[in-house]
């Protein structure tokens, strides 16, 4: 009581007039809380939801992807996506977001399924759902765990989402329960090393998901996913990595809006992009933003932007460190020695050519591929030896084996690559069996090299990956990219197994400059047999296990943890005849966030390896579980999951499961894929169940823009609290005016 009194006597009494005034606000409060709500509720859906958008193909515009309705002829409408892209580029390391946004243009509750691409090198550690005003953050589960707690707030109502590795560069965004017309943002995360290659860097973002050659015996049609492939005995995932292609002619759909903003460490030169227009702004500190120039481009080919340090300032050999409570992580850069050698004379080689002629390679893939060999060709010397394997459906080659490099065999070769024509499919293991043999021989003392030219569009990765694994004997992979958007994790995964690089070839008028450089390095290894001595006493796990050779102007990068930075580290390989040691204090890192998720990646990436080389799937399994749920990484075991925990779907409402088209990459004929529409009409070509969501003549399109108010917002809760606040204002109101003396 005395409290009160004192704080009354320290407050000056309310006047007649103020307490009017208080009472007009709480009111006023109070109408505007409750008719916040009342207003929204008049921009969405009525209470009585109109009518679906359906449509019959004769009314459809351009554009939109259609479902086949419940009545004959009808069609609803699929939901749209928007992606916005913003790298933060700092060192060697790029940092990316990448905001998904998913509206539904339907009157009726959806599930949305997009299957996208990422770098195959990406650690994808972070997932987070806006719903309306809110945002919900993802955890890490093993995966089926993941897909149990989607699943179930999916039949609850609630909104969720959850985040699936397919393969290292495909991933799966669910989102369940998208309200009618509502628009649900999904915000992903990961962390990639910049590639240095001839004193450049580089990064790529890829944007759609080609078409995969799924070879096989078809097993459970459309088992686990809603692609437009059957699960097969070779390719038992087929479904889940081959999303709806939209047919060219309906036009372009899923825009993409990308932000760069670069912090190399030191003055630039040149900045270039050989995939977009690009605007760049300079910024404080020397770094500089980069935007695509027309803000919005389609999702159909992959970005590549590549910048050149100013002369002087290209880095040597780099060593990055993190220091956390669970060890310290270091990514190391060996550079190449630049100095040559006295007198040095390239050793004959025993090369391959293998080429990629199936219907993914035709228009302008196929022109690259052409000229390129011509530029190989022109530099076989006469003590070389050669052949060139061409692949689609079937295999053949130029010659029965191997042959001396002479002015005639050049000559039918460059007759036999001018005839190179692109169709069929993508039966791409007989003829890297047939490229590699036995695995057994020594080519008499040539370097030995398999160049692999493809834009790696196929599902079987692992086969692959196993007969390079045993059969690649003393030879030396390299598989080059061509096209607007390679499957770049079997390529450069390819590659290492090999021992060997990988190269991606955007730009067709840069075909004769690129190529002529990389012939030029294959030609010399400048370091051959690499291995690294750490510092005696210090547990260290680092990866690549096995290193690859060195050539002229691109480096190794090699991830570790640590238990101890201390000493040196040393490498040593072979340069010539003579021995090659490089020394690199481990002291002298300079620290840098976020290298223990590209430490952890590169562990997933070793263990998944493991299995080609007969280790136990189900310890293989268990550790890379471990390794992920420790650094929050998304794997082929593990997944994000977020969930709205209010349920929002009425009860009696249902949700549609609706998967998001993709474009054709740019450049590709969609007719030499999936056959012509005659064909796919008559059943001819392979596995186009679906094609009447994709193919012109018979699906619709739409270009209604429609209003998209946020969904799930705090309506109730306004309301209530406007309530509240109304029946306080009333009882204040009327105590206040109540006769002096009344009860």
């Amino acid at each position: 009581m005395n409290y009160r009194t004192g704080r009354k006597t320290l407050t000056a009494a309310p006047t007649a007039a103020a307490r009017d005034f208080l009472i007009a606000r709480l009111m006023v409060a109070a109408l505007i809380l409750t008719a916040l709500p009342m207003a929204r509720a008049g921009a969405e859906p009525a209470t009585e939801a109109p009518p679906r958008p359906e449509m019959r193909l004769a009314e459809a515009g351009r554009g939109e992807l259609l479902f086949r309705g419940d009545r004959e002829g009808i069609f609803t409408v699929a939901p749209q996506l928007t992606t916005d892209v913003m790298m933060n580029v700092s060192g060697m390391v790029n940092r990316v977001t990448v905001r998904q946004r998913f509206a539904n243009p339907d009157n009726a509750w959806v599930e949305g399924i997009y299957v996208f691409p990422l770098p195959e090198t990406a650690a994808v550690d972070h997932l987070r759902m806006q719903v309306g005003d809110r945002f919900i953050d993802g955890l890490i589960r093993e995966r089926e765990q993941a897909r149990r707690d989607y699943e179930q707030a999916k039949a609850e109502g609630k909104t969720a989402s959850l985040l699936e590795q397919e393969r290292p560069n495909i991933f799966t965004t669910s989102v369940a329960n998208i309200g009618p017309r509502e628009e649900i943002v999904i915000e992903i995360e990961y962390q990639e090393t910049l590639a240095y290659d001839g004193g450049t860097f580089s990064l790529r973002f890829p944007m759609v998901v080609g078409p995969r050659y799924i070879p096989g015996e078809v097993q459970v049609a459309g088992f686990g996913g809603s692609g437009w492939a059957d699960n097969t005995a070779r390719v038992p995932d087929a479904a889940r990595i081959t999303p709806p292609v939209l047919h060219p002619a309906l036009g372009k759909i899923n825009p993409v809006s990308l932000e760069v903003v670069l912090d190399a460490g030191f003055p630039l030169a040149e900045i270039v992009s050989a995939t977009h227009d690009i605007a760049v702004q300079e910024l404080e500190d020397d770094r500089v933003a980069v935007t695509l120039d027309a803000a919005e481009v389609p999702a159909d080919r992959d970005f590549a932007l590549s910048w050149t340090p100013a002369v002087g300032a290209a880095p040597g050999a780099g060593l990055f460190v993190e220091r956390r409570a669970d060890g310290n992580y270091l990514l190391l850069m060996i550079m190449p020695p630049t100095e040559i050698l006295p007198g040095y004379v390239p050793p004959p080689r025993e090369i391959t050519y293998v080429i990629d002629t199936s219907g993914s390679m035709s228009g302008t893939s196929i022109v690259q591929v052409r000229a390129a060999l011509g530029l190989a060709l022109n530099r076989l010397r006469p003590e070389d030896r050669f052949n060139i394997i061409q692949f689609n459906s079937d295999t053949s080659s130029l010659f029965p084996e191997v042959v001396a490099a002479t002015p005639g065999a050049v000559m039918a070769a460059k007759r036999y690559v001018a005839r190179l024509h692109a169709d069929g499919g993508t039966e791409m293991l007989s003829a890297m069996k047939a490229a590699l043999g036995g695995g057994d021989g020594d080519g008499d003392g040539r370097l030995r090299q398999v160049i692999f030219l493809t834009d790696g569009a196929i599902g079987n990765e692992s086969e692959l990956f196993e007969t390079i694994n045993k059969r690649l004997g003393d030879r030396r992979l390299f598989t080059i990219g061509i096209g607007s958007a390679p499957n770049s994790y079997f390529m450069r995964k390819a590659a290492e197994y090999g021992r060997g690089t990988f190269t991606h070839i955007d730009d067709l008028e840069e075909v004769a400059a690129e190529m002529a450089a990389l012939f030029v390095k294959l030609e010399q290894p400048v370091v051959t047999d690499m291995s690294i001595a750490w510092p005696d006493g210090v547990e260290v796990e680092a990866m690549p296990r096995r290193l690859p050779d060195l050539y002229q102007g691109e480096p190794v990068v090699v991830t570790a943890r640590i238990g101890a930075l201390r000493d040196n580290l040393g490498l040593r390989g072979r340069r010539e005849q003579d021995d090659w040691i490089l020394t690199v204090p481990l002291t002298s890192g300079a620290d840098h966030d976020g290298i223990a998720a590209l430490w952890a990646r590169a562990k997933i990436d070793e263990l998944d390896d493991s299995v080609h080389g007969g280790a136990d799937p189900t310890e293989v399994r268990k550790a890379i579980v471990d390794v992920a749920l420790d650094h929050h990484l998304v794997s082929a075991h593990t997944s994000l999951v977020a969930i709205d925990v209010t349920p929002r779907r009425p009860d009696g409402e249902t949700a549609d499961t609706r998967t998001i088209a993709t474009n054709l990459p740019a450049g590709w004929d969609f007719d030499a894929v999936f056959g012509t529409h005659d064909e796919r009409r008559r059943g001819i070509t392979p596995a186009l169940r679906k094609a009447s969501l994709t193919d012109p003549s018979a699906a619709g399109t739409q270009l209604a823009a429609m209003p998209l108010p946020q969904g799930a917002t705090a309506a109730e809760l306004h309301l209530l609290v406007g309530l509240l606040m109304l029946l306080l204002a009333l009882a204040l109101a009327w105590r206040v005016r109540r006769p002096h003396g009344a009860a």
